[in-house]
């Protein structure tokens, strides 16, 4: 039973950063883990993903070149670092844990609790 905890998230003016964190224990054969968000009236979608163990990280088109994703070096956990943040990032975003390449959540097995990420204008 695969578990994920989540910390990080909160409000933030459009310009500023944040961190996010996603530590996963529990048996699994799956190895890809990331961050996904789903927005008011729009479909959840996958942001970043990453390979355990490996160096190539996804990122979706929406936050490329804003977004970086990466793993701690002494536990199952990946760290997500947003910014510049903008209004459009504001979301519901949970950690997923599933199959790789992981990029849609069809490959998702297990998901975090869910922080809230509000940008402001």
């Amino acid at each position: 039973q695969v578990q994920l905890m989540e910390s990080g998230g909160g409000s933030v003016q459009a310009g500023g950063s944040l961190r996010l964190s996603c530590e996963r224990s529990g048996y699994t054969q799956n190895n890809c883990m990331g961050w996904f968000r789903q927005a008011p009236g729009k479909e959840r979608e996958g942001v970043a993903v990453i390979a355990i163990g490996d160096s190539t990280p996804y990122y979706a088109d929406s936050v490329k070149g804003r977004c970086t994703i990466s793993q701690d070096n002494a536990k199952i956990t990946v760290l997500l670092q947003m910014n510049p943040l903008e209004p459009v990032d504001t979301a519901m975003s949970c950690c997923a844990a599933g199959w790789c390449p992981m990029h849609e959540v069809g490959l998702v097995r297990a998901w975090g609790q869910g922080p809230q990420v509000t940008v402001s204008s």
